[in-house]
């Protein structure tokens, strides 16, 4: 369990690490020193909370759904803090345009990497630990080489594993070992099955690791591999954050806004905050040129048929007396009677009252959106402990049914209620 972790550690570090060098090139190894004990810390600790939700989760104290929210709040602190550190340890000074663009591959990398490990993974199958050397100290994290080697390993006792096959090749590229990554990829798309719903987006990775193999450059064969992956999911983030890249670096702004709007039918959470703001660098590119700015049409833009809820968040003024401006506050919307959270946000009591949208650039997860329902039922609660599951003396206010689509009003949420 704790190599795979590392692995996951280490394939976000290597990936967002690879988009750098090329600006970085004479700092990489420095840096890569500084950030690794961090982020392996971080990842464990991720790692043991996250088997302490599944334990309270089987044994009925944690409702699947504040499970969820719980559970994607750790891995939302968890990408910022890889973010941040990427952030912090950037030293060279590079143009405005390079650092947009780096910045937002780096994001769309990290946050499809680990949405797509959600999908993908079944993390009790892979206990590398059992595999590994025993001349190797237990008590140090293992190096980038030995993670490595214990990936290999496994996949020599089973050849069949896809989510091993796609964690080394991801790994390999990272490390330039351009061609064994390719061909690494190459084996996890044989072995998924061309209607799983990970099978796109190993395509679009696929298409990513050509693009690096390839110097960061658009060839034909990167152009072919698009093609194909949009043959399969016409909205597959990946390879739409790579054409908006490649339109931005040509300045061609309009084409960015328009790839990136698309990606954004399958985008969440970094993921989408990514492309947003990448869209809006790209409008401001355009009005800087006095061009005018053509807003993408969508069959949803067309027919004013956009999935969001919009919702004015507020407190009782007497309950609201005895919460501290620090409380957390979280609100989301999940489908009526049903448990699995469809959009979700994160607040404190000092930003309410506020008005919010809760649409599908906040989901879970591609297969759990608010656009796929017609009616759902939107809670709030003020969460004493801080945590997304309910516990008595939390406050909460709800509205059901409501409709996702259509609403041009903004709905009135008050928290009024107590939990016993």
């Amino acid at each position: 369990m704790t190599a795979l972790w590392i692995g996951i550690a280490l394939l976000t570090l290597i990936a967002i690490g690879f988009v750098f060098w090329p600006m970085f090139r004479a700092q990489k190894l420095h840096q890569a020193e500084l950030s690794a004990d961090r982020k392996l810390q971080n990842i464990d600790i991720f790692r043991e909370r996250v088997a302490e939700l599944e334990a309270e989760c089987e044994s009925g104290s944690l409702e699947q759904a504040e499970f969820e929210l719980l559970k994607m709040e750790l891995e939302k602190n968890l990408l910022n803090d890889a973010v941040e550190t990427e952030q912090q340890e950037s030293q060279l000074k590079i143009g405005r345009g390079s650092v947009v663009t780096v910045a937002l591959l780096a994001l769309i990398l990290a946050s499809v990497s680990f949405g797509l490990y959600g999908k993908l993974g079944r993390s009790v199958d892979l206990q590398l630990a059992q595999n590994t050397d025993t001349s190797v100290n237990p008590q140090q994290q293992p190096s980038i080489d030995e993670a490595v080697a214990m990936l290999e390993e496994e996949l020599k006792q089973r050849p069949e594993n896809a989510e091993g096959w796609y964690m080394l090749g991801t790994t390999y590229i990272g490390m330039q070992r351009f061609d064994e990554g390719l061909a690494a990829l190459r084996k996890t798309l044989a072995l998924l099955p061309e209607d799983s719903p990970q099978y796109a987006g190993v395509m679009g990775q696929y298409a990513q690791a050509l693009f690096f193999a390839n110097g960061s450059k658009m060839t034909d064969d990167v152009r072919n591999q698009i093609d194909r992956t949009l043959a399969v999911e016409p909205f597959e983030i990946t390879v739409l954050g790579l054409l908006g890249i490649d339109a931005f670096e040509q300045q061609n702004y309009q084409a960015a806004i328009d790839y990136w709007t698309k990606g954004l039918v399958n985008a969440e959470g970094e993921a989408a905050m990514s492309l947003k703001s990448g869209i809006a660098t790209a409008r401001d590119r355009l009005k800087a040129l006095g061009v005018e700015v053509v807003e993408p049409i969508t069959a949803e833009t067309e027919t004013g048929d956009t999935a969001a809820i919009r919702v004015q968040l507020s407190i009782n003024d007497q309950l609201k007396s005895g919460l501290s401006p620090e409380q957390t506050v979280f609100i989301f919307a999940r489908p009526v009677g049903g448990r699995m959270p469809l959009a979700a946000l994160r607040l404190q009591v000092s930003q309410l009252p506020m008005e919010v949208v809760l649409d599908d650039s906040m989901a879970m997860s591609p297969q759990a959106r608010l656009s796929q329902q017609s009616e759902v039922e939107v809670t709030a609660r003020v969460s004493m402990s801080g945590q997304p599951q309910a516990s008595t003396g939390d406050l909460y206010g709800t509205l059901s049914p409501v409709s996702v689509r259509g609403n041009e009003a903004t709905l009135s949420l008050v928290i009024d209620r107590v939990v016993d």
